[in-house]
C-alpha cells in the first residue's frame, strides 16, 4: 500500500448538525488533512450518508490524484435482488468515483462470512480488480485468529486486512489484536488499523494514568501514545482515526508529521497503564453504532455505555447522570426499555453481552 503518511481519515464519525452530516465542517477537516500531505479516506456503504458526503467535501473539490479512498461492501445487506454489483455500483455513484483505491469486504466474522460466500463477493471483487475498478482488495475483520488464517489461506489474492488494534486489546482473547496482527505478518499482508484509540476511550483515561505518560514527556498526550503504539508496528500502513473536530486532527497530524516509534521506556509505561485500565471492568464499546440501527426501542446503546463507563472509571458523581439525562432528553430511550430481542448482540463486532450490560447500566443510571 503506497500511503505517504500513515494517518487515515475515518468517515464513520463525521461531524453532524441537527442529526445530519455537517458538510461545511467536513470541508474544513478535509482541507486540513489534504493540505498537510495526508491522502487516505475510509468510508463504507454501511456508513449512512458518508459516501455521498465524501463526494461533496472531497471528490467535487479536489483532483482525483490528490487523495485515495477506501469503501466497503456490507455483505449482510445483500439480497437476491440486490447483489454485489448493485452495492458496488451504488457506492461508486454515491461517491462520484470511477474506481476505489481500496475496497474491503466489511466486518468479516463467523456470523457474516457466509454472506460473502453466498453472493460470490470474492469472485466479483476479483473481477472488479482485474477491470481496474478496485486497485487494492482487502477485508475488515472482527474474529478469532483461526478464521483469519483460514481466510488468508483461502484468499491469497487479498492485499491487506483492516484490524482493530490498540494497546488495551493487544492480548484480549475476544478482539485478538496482537495475534491477528501476527497472522497478517505471517502471510505478508499489509494492515490498516481501526479503533487505535478504542472509540476515544484511550484519549480520556483517568488523570493518574495520563500522568504516567506525562512523566516521560509532558507533550505526549494519551491519544498520541495510543496512535504511536499502533504506528510503530512494521506492517501497519494506515492508522484510521474518526476525527470530527479540528483540534483532534491537529493533535493526530502532530503525531504523524514527524512520527517517532515508541521508546522502550514508553512501552513499559503502556504496559503499566494497560494493567491499571484492565483492572477496571469497563464495557469495551467502540461506538461503531451497528447495535443501534435495528433497536426496536430506540436505545442509544453506545452513549449509555459511555455514561456507565464514566462511572466505572471516575466513580459515582454527577457527570455520568448529567450525560445520561441529556441522552434521554434528545436521542435515547432508557436502558431499562430493553426488551432483550438480541439484534444488538448479533450485530456487535466487539461481541459484548449487550443485554446484560444494559441491565447493569439501568441499575446505576435509572435509579431514583
Amino acid at each position: 500500500m503506497e500511503v505517504r503518511k500513515k494517518l487515515g481519515f475515518g468517515l464513520m464519525r463525521l461531524p453532524r448538525t441537527d442529526g445530519k452530516i455537517d458538510i461545511e465542517k467536513s470541508k474544513v477537516l478535509a482541507d486540513m488533512f489534504l493540505s498537510n500531505g495526508y491522502t487516505y479516506f475510509d468510508t463504507a456503504y454501511a456508513y449512512a450518508g458518508s459516501e455521498e458526503a465524501f463526494r461533496e467535501f472531497v471528490v467535487e473539490r479536489y483532483p482525483r490524484d490528490s487523495y485515495t479512498v477506501a469503501s466497503k461492501m456490507a455483505g449482510w445487506s445483500l439480497r437476491d435482488d440486490f447483489g454485489p454489483a448493485d452495492m458496488f455500483n451504488t457506492s461508486l455513484q454515491r461517491a462520484g468515483l470511477e474506481y476505489f483505491d481500496y475496497y474491503l469486504l466489511h466486518s468479516l466474522q463467523p456470523s457474516r462470512v457466509g454472506f460473502y460466500d453466498k453472493y460470490n463477493c470474492w469472485e466479483f471483487c476479483g473481477q472488479m480488480k482485474a477491470e481496474g475498478k478496485i486497485r487494492k482488495l482487502g477485508f475488515s475483520y472482527h474474529g478469532a485468529p483461526d478464521l483469519l488464517e483460514e481466510l488468508l489461506q483461502t484468499h491469497p489474492e487479498v492485499d491487506f486486512v483492516q484490524l482493530q488494534i490498540n494497546y488495551i486489546d493487544w492480548d484480549n482473547e475476544v478482539i485478538w489484536s496482537g495475534e491477528n496482527y501476527r497472522i497478517c505478518e505471517k502471510y505478508g499482508k499489509d494492515v490498516t488499523v481501526m479503533e487505535p484509540i478504542k472509540g476515544g476511550m484511550l484519549a480520556n483515561i483517568a488523570p493518574e494514568y495520563a500522568e504516567i505518560y506525562a512523566k516521560i514527556d509532558p507533550e505526549d498526550t494519551p491519544a498520541a501514545i495510543a496512535l504511536r503504539f499502533v504506528g510503530s508496528l512494521p506492517n501497519v500502513k494506515v492508522v484510521l482515526s474518526g476525527m470530527n473536530e479540528p483540534e483532534q486532527m491537529i493533535e493526530n497530524m502532530k503525531v504523524f508529521d514527524n512520527f517517532k516509534p515508541l521508546t522502550d521506556e514508553e512501552r513499559a509505561a503502556v504496559k503499566v497503564v494497560t494493567e491499571k485500565i484492565l483492572s477496571v471492568p469497563m464495557i469495551p464499546c467502540t461506538a461503531c453504532r451497528y447495535c443501534t440501527k435495528g433497536c426496536p426501542m430506540g436505545i442509544n446503546i453506545p452513549e449509555i455505555f459511555k455514561a456507565y463507563n464514566m462511572y466505572l472509571t471516575f466513580g459515582d458523581h454527577n457527570r455520568p447522570h448529567l450525560y445520561y439525562d441529556g441522552l434521554l432528553a434528545t436521542t435515547s430511550n432508557k436502558a431499562s426499555a430493553c426488551i432483550q430481542c438480541g439484534q444488538c448482540e448479533a450485530a456487535c463486532p466487539q461481541h459484548i453481552e449487550i443485554i446484560d450490560k444494559l441491565k447493569d447500566c439501568s441499575a446505576y443510571l435509572d435509579k431514583e
